[in-house]
C-alpha cells in the first residue's frame, strides 16, 4: 500500500483532537468530522487542532488513507459501514460501563473492536492507542531510538492493515507491537496489566506473548 498522507478523524473530543496535533506535527493531513457540519466545529479545532481541516464524515472518509474512529463507542452504529468499507480504520474507543451505561452487547466475551468489527465488515479495522490517557498521547511521543520510547499494541484480522498502522504509529512517536489478530485486542483492553501502563517494546511484546493472565474486562 502507497503511504499514508491523509489522517481522518471521526471525532473532536479529546482523544481526537490530541491525535490530530500529533498527527500535523507528524506531517499528515489532517481532517475532523463529527456529526455536525463541518462549518460548526471550525472554531473548535482552530483553536484545539490549528491545520486539521473540519469536514462532513462523508467527504473524511472517501479522502482519507487511515480512518480514526475516536468517537463515543455508543455512538458506533452510527457508522455507515458501506463507507468504511475496505478503509484502513483505527478504533482507539473503550468501553465504559460505569460512564457510558451498561451496554450488553459489550458485556460478553468478544471485545468492543471484535463487536465495531460486526457492524463495520468490510472495514480493515485495526485497535491501537485505546491503552494510552488522552493526557499522554503528545506527552509521551518520542523520536525512533530514544530509550524513553513507549510501545503501543496493535491488533487486527488485516494483516496489511495492521503494518499501514504500525508505520502510522511509528511515525507519530511510539514503538508499535504487532499483537496478532482483532481477538488478541482483548489483552490490551480496559482492566488489563497493559492498560494504561507504560512499558518499551520488549516488555510489552514479552506480555503479550508470554501467556499471562492478561484478560481483561471491556
Amino acid at each position: 500500500m502507497p503511504e499514508p498522507k491523509t489522517i481522518g478523524i471521526l471525532g473532536a473530543g479529546r482523544v481526537g483532537t490530541a491525535l490530530a496535533r500529533l498527527a500535523l506535527a507528524a506531517g499528515y493531513e489532517v481532517r475532523v468530522a463529527t456529526a455536525r457540519p463541518g462549518a460548526e466545529i471550525a472554531l473548535l479545532l482552530e483553536i484545539m487542532a490549528p491545520g486539521a481541516r473540519p469536514d462532513t464524515a462523508e467527504a473524511l472518509v472517501a479522502a482519507s488513507d487511515i480512518v480514526i474512529l475516536a468517537l463515543p463507542l455508543s455512538k458506533y452504529r452510527s457508522l455507515r459501514s458501506e463507507q468504511l468499507a475496505g478503509k484502513v480504520v483505527i478504533d482507539v474507543m473503550n468501553y465504559w460501563a460505569p460512564t457510558d451505561g451498561t451496554i450488553l452487547e459489550f458485556e460478553g466475551e468478544a471485545s468492543s473492536s471484535e463487536v465495531v468489527q460486526r457492524h463495520l465488515a468490510g472495514a480493515r479495522l485495526v485497535r491501537s492507542f485505546n491503552h494510552l490517557g488522552y493526557h499522554e498521547i503528545e506527552q509521551r511521543s518520542r523520536p525512533s531510538g530514544d530509550p524513553e520510547r513507549r510501545a503501543l499494541a496493535l491488533a487486527g484480522n488485516d494483516a496489511q492493515a495492521r503494518a499501514v498502522v504500525a508505520g502510522f504509529i511509528d511515525r507519530l512517536g511510539y514503538d508499535p507491537v504487532d499483537a496478532g489478530p482483532l481477538s488478541a485486542s482483548r489483552r490490551f483492553g480496559v482492566g488489563t496489566p497493559l492498560f494504561g501502563a507504560d512499558f518499551g517494546h520488549a516488555e510489552m511484546a514479552g506480555l503479550l506473548s508470554g501467556g499471562q493472565a492478561l484478560e481483561g474486562v471491556e
